[in-house]
């Protein structure tokens, strides 16, 4: 559905002769800025009033718990955090459509899917607060550690669909990515083998207009679903601000690479209205217009307004939905706050499956001199 044929020109590439891309182009639209169901052609999506209800449940509590692990880390709770604020329709709707089977490879901003695998935020928080590396089984809950190397996972997702599809079993691997990421060389790779393998992965690229303070316009000169083609495999754009557009998108998808039908990207077309993390100031590379534009298309407030059109739901489900969110900030909050710092020793635990035998003298010498701290102490 085209919003808008505009072309803005911003900073352009000296010698560049192609325009800058447009800032609202087509792509798969269910559900309108104004919360107006409408139908696509390719893809469809039959839920039920409950399976709505759940949805915006899903982006009332992720975004609730993004706005309170901010407010941690400004309070000196957290040494860092990478807000999802904007995307939470993008990561809900791409989470819920996975299968229990499936696994997700994430980076460091998929908060809203690891809410929809199961994954207890505490988890979450403790990796950003420094007390572990996360504290999720992976296994478990069929979605992976997160990965700060920019693109690493790609190539994760794609050696473990790879190893799936020689297991013979019918699961899908959905890898995530930002818009800056394509850029990196191990995504090519990653995309590469995926093709010519017909590896059941799928590309879930989260375009959230900047890779860090650096605009798209600087990172492709096509939009970034075209260059699936030149791997072989099918790409599509999706409104990353429509969580059922998302969901039927991404579950096409899935479903397709478990059918043995090979790779896809899926490019979600949204916005991130907060800082890429928050040691970063965006007001240095983006206008105030620009995010004030943006909020016109929140997630929420679409899912809401066509809950609310439908006769879906009412106000008191809204309120007991808020009432929820403040409970979860608040444990939120109490659990992060209490969180005992580990031992000096737990960096040696989980280096390797098995301690060898220079990690081990490594481990004495460490503690050896912790000790040497104590007994100093009390002499």
């Amino acid at each position: 559905m085209s919003v808008s044929s505009a072309t803005e020109v911003v900073d352009p590439v000296p010698g560049a002769g192609a325009p800058h891309l447009p800032r609202q182009p087509d792509l798969v639209q269910l559900l309108t800025p104004e919360g107006e169901r409408v139908e696509h052609p390719q893809y469809s999506l039959d839920l039920d009033a409950e399976g709505l209800r759940d949805l915006y449940r899903d982006l009332v509590l992720v975004r609730r718990w993004d706005v309170e692990a901010t407010a941690l880390q400004r309070q000196g709770e957290l040494g860092i955090w990478a807000s999802l604020l904007g995307q939470e329709a993008a990561q809900v709707g791409a989470g819920r459509a996975l299968q229990p089977g499936d696994m997700a490879f994430p980076t460091y901003r998929e908060h809203g899917v690891a809410w929809t695998r199961g994954v207890d935020p505490l988890h979450v928080m403790s990796l950003f607060r420094g007390v572990d590396n996360g504290g999720w089984d992976p296994v478990a809950t069929a979605f992976n550690l997160y990965t700060v190397v920019i693109g690493a996972q790609t190539l994760h997702a794609t050696g473990y669909a790879m190893g799936v599809q020689r297991d013979g079993a019918e699961t899908a691997v959905l890898a995530f990515l930002g818009d800056g990421a394509t850029s990196q060389g191990e995504v090519n790779e990653a995309m590469i083998w995926a093709a010519s393998f017909s590896a059941p992965v799928v590309f879930f690229c989260q375009n959230n207009q900047y890779a860090i303070s650096v605009p798209l316009e600087r990172q492709s000169r096509v939009p970034l679903y075209q260059r699936a083609a030149g791997f072989g495999f099918p790409g599509v754009r999706v409104d990353g601000n429509d969580v059922l557009a998302v969901l039927a998108v991404t579950r096409a998808a899935l479903a397709a690479a478990r059918e043995g039908q090979g790779p896809t990207f899926v490019e979600a077309f949204t916005y991130r209205m907060g800082a890429h993390t928050t040691s970063d100031d965006p007001t240095r590379y983006r206008l105030a217009s620009e995010l004030e534009e943006w909020k016109l298309r929140d997630p929420i407030a679409r899912v809401k307004a066509y809950l609310s059109r439908s006769g879906v739901a009412d106000a008191d489900f809204f309120a007991a939905v808020e009432a929820e969110a403040d409970e979860l900030a608040a444990r939120i909050r109490r659990g992060t706050t209490e969180m005992p710092d580990p031992p000096g020793t737990a960096m040696f635990d989980q280096v390797y499956a098995e301690q060898t035998p220079h990690l081990a003298a490594q481990q004495a010498e460490f503690e050896a001199y912790q000790a040497s701290f104590e007994g100093g102490a009390e002499s």
